[in-house]
């Protein structure tokens, strides 16, 4: 049988090591071997002795999500084998935080983490902001996360004399060390006549960096 479906680069091979690396641009391959923390439902193929199972929130955690309907839902992926994440075929990327390191991520963008990261759900309050606030994972430690992205992602610099503002359903993370704040950019009154769609943003200052996807979020994908 003969197709460029075949082709060198689709072939998934054996990995020389455990961990974490890029299958191709869309997708994640990690040769586990022992443990490894995924966002539910991010996984697309496997094989060999693995076990999946829903990793317990804590009952703060699990309480922000049946109020918001946000958070980040993981499983945890056990034993020897090799798995393959993915999600709605968006861009894929490798981030390896050495010591000192720390980003925020929107959680519907997580794909895979190694277990030494240490996580945590912030939720960033606002007034206008559905459920009160914006819920995002703040990830610590070393190790390497991945995390997709739909199209191209845009980074950002964040300066003290340039800070940033963002759309709230398009940013995919940021640095940990800025200081983040929601903020309201239409009046009253132009919101009560339609309003520009651009209700509220993200307002980053200090000094980093912020990653945007070139799409707003949709009602659909945002809970998923």
């Amino acid at each position: 049988m003969k197709s460029d479906l075949f082709a060198s680069e689709n072939l998934a091979e054996a990995s020389a090591a455990p961990g974490m690396t890029l299958q191709n641009a869309k997708s994640v391959k990690y040769t586990v071997n022992g443990e490894v923390l995924a966002r539910q439902g991010s996984m697309v193929a496997f094989r060999g002795n693995l076990q999946f199972e829903r990793k317990g929130e804590g009952v703060g955690r699990m309480l922000r999500r049946a109020v918001t309907g946000e958070g980040l839902p993981l499983m945890s992926v056990r034993g020897q084998g090799e798995a393959w994440f993915a999600h709605r075929a968006g861009h894929c990327f490798v981030i390896e935080f050495e010591p000192g390191d720390a980003l925020t991520v929107n959680g519907r963008n997580v794909l895979c983490f190694d277990p030494t990261l240490g996580y945590e759900i912030k939720m960033l309050k606002g007034a206008g902001m559905a459920g009160g606030g914006l819920f995002n994972s703040l990830f610590t430690g070393t190790g390497k996360l991945a995390v997709g992205c739909d199209g191209n992602p845009i980074v950002i610099p964040v300066t003290p004399q340039a800070p940033v503002s963002v759309d709230t359903d398009a940013v995919v993370g940021w640095s940990a060390r800025l200081e983040a704040a929601l903020h309201r950019s239409q009046s009253v009154g132009s919101m009560l006549r339609g309003g520009s769609g651009e209700a509220v943003q993200l307002k980053l200052s200090g000094e980093g960096f912020v990653i945007v996807r070139p799409s707003e979020a949709t009602e659909t994908a945002a809970a998923h």
